[in-house]
């Protein structure tokens, strides 16, 4: 199973373009890049407080990013969810 899972993210690594590989993961405050369009906000839970979600589309390959904003976890901020 771990093959596959592997395989399926590097598949999704090729796919994306230059300035979605550049986006610095996992940290919170790093920058996304100009062609991230804004999507829908979702409230989530974790350990006990509320942090919110933002849904962006890349409009160059239209790769699906979420931004983590939690001010009490440095290692919030930018991830692709998995499908």
């Amino acid at each position: 199973m771990t093959d596959k899972y592997k395989a399926a993210a590097e598949a999704r690594e090729a796919a994306l373009c230059e300035p979605c590989r550049g986006i610095q993961r996992n940290w919170r405050r790093a920058p996304g890049h100009a062609e991230l369009v804004q999507g829908d906000n979702r409230r989530e839970d974790r350990k006990g407080r509320e942090v919110t979600v933002t849904r962006y589309r890349c409009d160059r390959c239209g790769s699906i990013w979420d931004y983590e904003n939690d001010k009490a976890n440095q290692q919030a901020g930018w991830s692709l969810p998995r499908r």
